[in-house]
């Protein structure tokens, strides 16, 4: 079988190649595949089955996020040394410092005083769907975008900014939301400023959220630097933004696709707990991220070298058969199921995992209700990226 897990035109086309990431789990679980000197992409370790992502995430003194980042692409040498400073990019001890910080406002106690909140945010957003929508544009995207301005204290007229500057972050291979690469550096120092902004404001006016948090010291006395809090900003507004809405797309599409497992959560709407895992583990909203390899090591039989570029698959890890029944079954009442759609484990355990449960299981309780009959009303439309799992456009329609 022909691999190439870099194509995003193949991610736009039809989504995930299964296929091949099924191929490599069961003939190479761990292979040397082609880079593209073109982009400066050297070959590259692909990791696919489950034990062996939750292997690499877990050993970051093997696997490194800092030493060449943890996104896919190669940064270029200048860019590194900022880039380094977001928790994204750390390894213990430094990311363990950052975590200490930002744990402050993440925690289930945090998030669970929000869930009313955004009860009422998914209502009114449900409320003013006409009988024909786009599901992203109208219901996936604002609701974290809604949330997310409620965690920064940012007023909720900026969420359209918001959104603009993450798309511009995450589709920088689609040419509809980016046309030049110098379009993502102005987003994100677009999004710097507004952090330093808040900042500012906060310094001399606290209140009673997660930026007020962040900018206090730690019971030690240290403090973020300047930097640092801006690159957590740029972090929660992508990072937090983009996969909640993607995982929500996506999970209606899957609904859409097995409407017997719709019907199912219809009849018994307790099912909704487990169904956000399944939706989670069988959306997969970021396919992958890139460690790099701190010393000479080995793994699944595997010799990889000090510097070699090691790539976990999440959305393979997912669909492991050692792991999983029928693993190419969508079942809202799946259980158990130990999907690693956020990560799996190790520091790089996703941040906002609670955040993004609830935001999910209220989205899917609200739409039971007054959009019970809700189905697919045109061509869906995907994101061009490796990186992200993600769908721009999804009409649909309701009968009042």
């Amino acid at each position: 079988m022909k691999i190439d897990l870099t194509d995003q035109d193949t991610y736009a086309r039809g989504g995930t190649p299964h296929e091949q990431l099924r191929w490599l789990r069961e003939n190479a679980p761990v292979y040397r595949h082609h880079g593209d000197k073109e982009r400066g992409w050297p070959d590259f370790w692909t990791v696919t089955r489950h034990e062996d992502v939750t292997y690499v995430s877990r050993h970051p003194e093997l696997f490194s996020s800092h030493t060449r980042l943890a996104l896919f692409d190669e940064a270029a040498d200048d860019h590194i040394a900022l880039q380094q400073m977001m928790m994204l990019n750390q390894d213990p001890p430094d990311h363990t410092r950052k975590r200490g910080f930002v744990n402050r406002g993440f925690t289930p106690r945090a998030i669970g005083l929000l869930e009313q909140h955004i009860r009422d945010i998914a209502r009114d957003l449900v409320g003013k769907v006409g009988q024909e929508a786009d599901f992203v544009t109208d219901i996936a995207a604002p609701l974290p975008l809604y949330v997310i301005c409620e965690l920064l204290g940012a007023p909720v007229e900026d969420r359209q900014k918001i959104f603009d500057w993450s798309n511009t972050m995450i589709g920088y291979d689609d040419p509809e939301f980016q046309t030049s690469p110098a379009d993502a550096q102005a987003a994100a120092a677009a999004i710097y400023a507004y952090a330093h902004e808040m900042a500012e404001d906060r310094a001399k006016n606290p209140r009673d959220d997660i930026v007020t948090k962040l900018l206090e010291p730690d019971p030690g006395g240290d403090r973020l630097s300047t930097d640092e809090f801006d690159l957590f900003v740029l972090l929660l507004m992508v990072a937090g933004n983009e996969t909640t809405r993607n995982a929500a797309s996506g999970g209606m599409l899957a609904f859409f696709e097995h409407p017997d497992q719709w019907e199912r959560l219809k009849a018994d709407p307790k099912l909704v707990r487990t169904a956000v895992e399944e939706v989670v583990r069988w959306v997969t909203p970021v396919n992958m991220f890139r460690r790099t390899a701190t010393r000479d090591t080995e793994l699944h039989g595997q010799k990889i070298s000090e510097g070699d570029k090691v790539v976990v698959y999440y959305s393979s890890a997912n669909r492991d058969e050692a792991i999983f029944t029928d693993p190419y079954t969508f079942d809202v009442g799946r259980d158990p199921n130990p999907h690693i759609g956020f990560g799996g484990g190790g520091p790089h355990f996703c941040l906002g995992a609670h955040l993004a449960r609830l935001e999910l299981r209220v989205l899917f309780e609200t739409l039971l209700e007054p959009m019970s009959n809700i189905e697919l009303n045109g061509n869906v439309r995907r994101l061009r990226s490796n990186f992200i799992n993600g769908i721009k456009e999804m009409p649909v329609r309701h009968s009042l």
